[in-house]
C-alpha cells in the first residue's frame, strides 16, 4: 500500500521506515527537513487515487492548515489521517466538515515514541468503518504485531480521545515513580541504590512495566540524575484529560495532581511558597530563610 506522510521528525520518520520495511510505498514531506518531495502538492501527485496522507504534525491551527492546503488536491474517498496528539473534539469538527467535502478522515492516538520503530506502535483509531478497513494493511505493519497493538475503537474523535485518557494515566504513572525514588533516595539510613531497586522491581514486581524498564535504564546511564533541571512539560493531553473529567463531573485526583506538579517544576520562584513562610513566620514565629 502507499501513503503520504507529512511531518517527519524524529517520530514519523520511525513510522515511514518501520512501513518501508513491510514493504509499503512512503513518500514524505516536511516543510523543515530534506524529505522524497519538497511540496505537498508534490506528495500528492505521486500518490494513486484513492489516496492516503497521514499527519505528523503538532496540534492546533498547523493540522487544520495543511488540511486546507490538502483539500483541493485530493478527490472523494480519499484520506486525511491525524496521527498526532490533536484535541478529540478537533478531530470531530475535521471529520464533519471533510465528509461535506466526500473526504473520509481518521484520527490515530500513536503511542510508542522513539522506540515505535524496534517494538511497534499502540494505535487508537477512530473513523468510518470502511475508511479504516482500507487503512487495515498501514495499522498491521505499524503495530507491534498484525493481531494486536491496534484497534478500533469508534467514530472520529474516539481514537484521539482514547489516547488523552492513555496520556493522563501516563502522568498519573510517571509522577508515582518519581515520587516512591524520591522517597528511597532520601532514606540515608539505608543508602539505597536507586538502579538496583529499579532493576530489582523490573522482575516478578506487581509495580513492573515498560516505564519502570525506562526508568531502570536511565538511573543505570546517570545513578544520580546529574546535569538533569527538574523542570517537567506537559504537552496538552493531561489539562484536556482534566478538562474532561471535570466536565462529565468524574474524580481525577492523581492525574489532576500529576498535572499541577508538572506545572509547579516550571516556577523556578514560587511567590506562592514565598507567601507560606511569611504566613508561618506570622502567626507562630517560625523562621524565614533569606533567598
Amino acid at each position: 500500500m502507499e501513503l503520504g506522510l507529512i511531518g517527519l521528525g524524529r517520530m514519523g520518520a520511525n513510522m515511514a521506515e518501520r512501513l518501508k520495511q513491510a514493504g509499503h510505498h512512503v513518500v514524505g514531506y516536511d516543510r523543515a527537513l530534506q524529505a522524497d518531495v519538497s511540496s505537498i502538492p508534490a506528495l500528492v501527485s505521486m500518490l494513486h487515487a484513492p489516496r492516503a496522507v497521514w499527519l505528523m504534525i503538532p496540534a492546533g491551527t498547523a493540522v487544520d492548515d495543511t488540511i486546507n492546503v490538502l483539500i483541493p488536491l485530493l478527490s472523494k474517498s480519499d484520506i486525511i489521517i491525524d496521527g498526532g496528539n490533536s484535541n478529540y473534539k478537533e478531530s470531530m469538527r475535521r471529520a464533519d466538515s471533510l465528509s461535506k467535502q466526500g473526504i473520509l478522515f481518521v484520527d490515530v492516538g500513536t503511542s510508542g515514541g522513539v522506540w515505535g520503530l524496534k517494538e511497534g506502535y499502540c494505535l487508537m483509531i477512530g473513523g468510518e468503518p470502511r475508511a479504516v478497513h482500507r487503512l487495515k494493511p498501514l495499522f498491521e505493519a505499524l503495530a507491534p504485531s498484525a493481531d494486536r497493538g491496534w484497534a478500533h475503537v469508534g467514530p472520529a474523535g474516539a481514537g484521539h480521545f482514547a489516547k488523552m485518557i492513555h496520556n493522563g494515566i501516563e502522568y498519573g504513572l510517571m509522577q508515582a515513580y518519581a515520587e516512591g525514588f524520591s522517597v528511597l533516595k532520601n532514606k540515608d539510613t539505608f543508602n539505597f541504590d536507586l538502579k538496583q531497586i529499579a532493576e530489582l522491581w523490573r522482575h516478578g514486581s506487581v509495580v513492573r512495566s515498560w516505564l519502570l524498564d525506562l526508568t531502570a535504564e536511565a538511573l543505570a546511564e546517570n545513578p544520580k540524575l546529574e546535569g538533569i533541571a527538574p523542570v517537567v512539560a506537559d504537552s496538552g493531553e493531561g489539562r484536556w484529560t482534566v478538562a474532561e473529567a471535570i466536565e462529565q463531573n468524574v474524580p481525577i485526583p492523581i492525574i489532576t495532581m500529576s498535572l499541577l506538579e508538572r506545572i509547579r517544576s516550571r516556577e523556578l520562584e514560587s511567590f506562592a511558597n514565598k507567601m507560606l513562610a511569611v504566613m508561618r513566620n506570622k502567626f507562630g514565629g517560625h523562621d524565614v530563610k533569606k533567598g
